[in-house]
């Protein structure tokens, strides 16, 4: 077994706090990954609190990695040491079933091993990437680009990745008018991927005060959610509005926005059921949808749009041991836009 440490929940709702333990040795397959990197996401936060009554503890959360590979199994082709890696949300999946045979393997139907807060497939927890390195079996490993910052690149594997995914199932580009609900971690990560594939993107916000900020992004237009003008100034006006909100909120005023048969995207996970009115997607021919993270092609497909058009997340670098004071500022959305824990400093 491998020695490892990491900052953990030992308990729900806990600070989090040093923790050691093992991970298993690298197989014949794996690579070991050692972690410079770590990426927060408010998922993190969702199950330190057990907000979902899934959690496992102690918990290591984490799914967000990137780092070097120091080991490979013998029969490893894919990496070799040195390589700059990176890790996403899930580590294993059965290969076999419809999905993942589709290239969906993170709704494999046998079951996906999530990062962390899982079970592998000998029935023990996963711990994730606020450690200092992590075996993964080098299918469910990502090549990354060294041109790209590292840090701000952590965030793809999970952000990233959630945005790009709908964005390029349903072929928004070039002619297309984009509405982005919310300027966040996954909203901010929505205008950049949007102007890069040639879409007019517009964020809508809650926020007057993140109008420069959008144009910063490159977002071509901004709305004040709140302001009932600006609101009817953009009625049915887009093909697509893509919603990263995950706060409890009204979506039929955004569903009005849509243009005939245009397209509701959403990513966010409110805590309390939508009430819609059947009129809101009748009128027009509008359709609802929703998207979780992509696959692993769909993800290295991703990551290499994002090496070669130099798109990153922007992103604020934490100490390990500031990481309870970033839950607590995330959790007020006083964040632009990610945390990224620098893991040299575990």
């Amino acid at each position: 077994m491998i020695q490892a440490k990491a900052y953990a929940a030992l308990a729900q709702d806990a600070q989090l706090e040093p923790w050691n333990f093992e991970r298993r040795d690298v197989g014949p397959h794996d690579v070991q990954v050692q972690i410079l990197y770590c990426g927060v996401c408010h998922t993190d936060i969702h199950n330190v609190h057990n907000d979902w009554g899934i959690s496992i503890f102690p918990l290591v959360p984490g799914h967000e990695i990137v780092g070097k590979i120091i080991a490979v199994g013998e029969h490893v082709t894919k990496f070799k040491v040195g390589d700059t890696a990176g890790v996403g949300t899930i580590i294993h999946s059965c290969r076999e079933c419809e999905d993942c045979q589709s290239g969906h393997e993170q709704f494999c139907s046998v079951s996906p091993v999530q990062t962390y807060n899982n079970l592998d497939t000998e029935g023990k927890p996963t711990y994730g990437g606020y450690s200092n390195t992590i075996v993964v079996n080098e299918d469910f490993t990502h090549h990354i680009s060294d041109k790209l910052d590292l840090a701000a690149v952590a965030p793809l594997l999970c952000a990233g990745i959630t945005t790009w995914s709908p964005l390029r199932k349903w072929k928004v580009g070039k002619g297309h008018k984009l509405a982005v609900v919310g300027l966040g971690g996954l909203g901010h990560m929505a205008v950049k991927f949007g102007v890069a594939l040639g879409a007019e993107v517009t964020i809508i916000s809650t926020s007057p005060n993140k109008a420069e900020a959008a144009k910063e992004l490159g977002a071509h237009h901004f709305v004040v959610s709140k302001d009932d003008e600006q609101m009817k100034s953009v009625f049915h006006s887009f093909d697509f509005v893509l919603d990263s909100v995950s706060a409890d909120h009204d979506i039929n005023p955004y569903l009005a926005i849509l243009k005939t048969n245009g397209t509701y995207i959403n990513l966010g996970l409110p805590p309390k059921p939508w009430e819609i009115s059947s009129f809101s997607v009748v009128a027009g021919n509008k359709a609802i949808t929703g998207s979780g993270v992509g696959g692993l092609q769909e993800t290295q497909n991703m990551l290499d749009f994002c090496a070669e058009n130099n798109i990153v997340s922007d992103i604020e670098l934490i100490d390990m041991k500031d990481i309870n004071t970033a839950f607590d500022r995330l959790a007020k959305g006083d964040v632009r836009y990610r945390f990224v824990i620098d893991m040299s400093t575990l």
